[in-house]
């Protein structure tokens, strides 16, 4: 299974935001590395959604290659000065093979495990009829407000829908800087694409997201909307219409990307409205390589 934060693409983004990049290719194991910035100089090192693994090509056996990569990830991190590598597989085969190479289970997870997939080969019919009636009756809503939405490159309306959500919800955001480039990078002839869309009451913007697509998936990364004007249910025309178009322009898959109860109840009631598939993935798994700095930065997670 192949995930767009392992392609080309993305890391040549990563690289674009000055962040490290490694690559392995070898022996049937596939992965790009980035390295990310801790204090006092320290760093780890981040495998996203990989490694990718081809089990059947390797004839010899699993040990060696898993071996031969293992050390790699180690001779790098040491090089690096990172004191821990953090890896978060999508699928379970990868992560117990990384779990009998001392890669412990770690709840500190940078991508969620969980998500929602909407399967874009049903027709819309069909795709209403799975949604919660909640979420029916509010695309309805929004109809009846006459909400619009279009594709924009509108992008400081959808900075300060995101500002607004964030104190909203209390989470932190990426920064103006990400957003801006995320929406820039991957322009025409890049294997990954992504593109903002607005809608609007009354010409006014109240909602937004970012979405990307890669191969035959659309994944809905980043949204916002104004508070002031939730009675108008302007993120579920938003969804819609979108979920409409990538119908039209032949994509299979829809990922929502990250639902947790826990965290985020309201985002994953929204999510869960629409009928899709709950997909799991393994979850994150670390490799300690230096106890003394693995507990400071633990601990210090519990305090910032």
């Amino acid at each position: 299974m192949s995930s767009f934060l392992q392609s080309k693409d993305w890391l040549d983004f990563q690289r674009s935001l000055s962040r490290p990049v490694f690559e392995y290719d070898k022996e049937g194991i596939k992965a790009g590395v980035i390295k990310l910035p801790e204090p006092f100089k320290k760093s780890y090192l981040y495998v996203a959604h990989g490694p990718e693994m081809d089990f059947n090509s390797m004839a010899g056996g699993l040990k060696n290659p898993i071996s031969n990569f293992v050390v790699w990830l180690r001779e790098l991190a040491k090089k690096e000065k990172s004191i821990f590598i953090k890896m978060e597989p999508v699928s379970d085969g990868v992560a117990q093979v990384f779990a009998e190479h001392k890669f412990k289970k770690s709840k500190k997870e940078i991508q969620p495990s969980k998500t929602v997939i909407l399967d874009l080969f049903k027709s819309e019919d069909d795709l209403l009829d799975a949604m919660h009636h909640k979420t029916r009756y509010n695309i309805k809503v929004a109809e009846k407000n006459g909400i619009v939405v279009k594709e924009s490159d509108d992008f400081e309306s959808f900075w300060n829908l995101i500002k607004k959500t964030a104190k909203r919800d209390k989470f932190s955001s990426h920064t103006k800087d990400y957003y801006e480039k995320l929406l820039k990078f991957f322009n025409d002839g890049k294997e990954i694409t992504s593109r903002l869309s607005l809608a609007y009451y009354k010409d006014k913007p109240v909602a937004g997201l970012i979405l990307l697509t890669y191969k035959n998936t659309a994944y809905y990364l980043h949204g916002a909307s104004d508070y002031d004007y939730r009675s108008y249910m302007a993120p579920h025309k938003l969804h819609w219409e979108v979920i409409k178009e990538l119908k039209a322009l032949g994509f299979e898959l829809y990922d929502f990307w990250g639902i947790d109860a826990n965290k985020w109840p309201g985002v994953t009631r929204f999510k869960l409205g629409w009928g899709g598939k709950v997909v799991e993935h393994p979850g994150s798994f670390d490799l300690s390589l230096s106890w003394f700095w693995f507990l400071a930065y633990k601990m210090a997670r519990k305090f910032f």
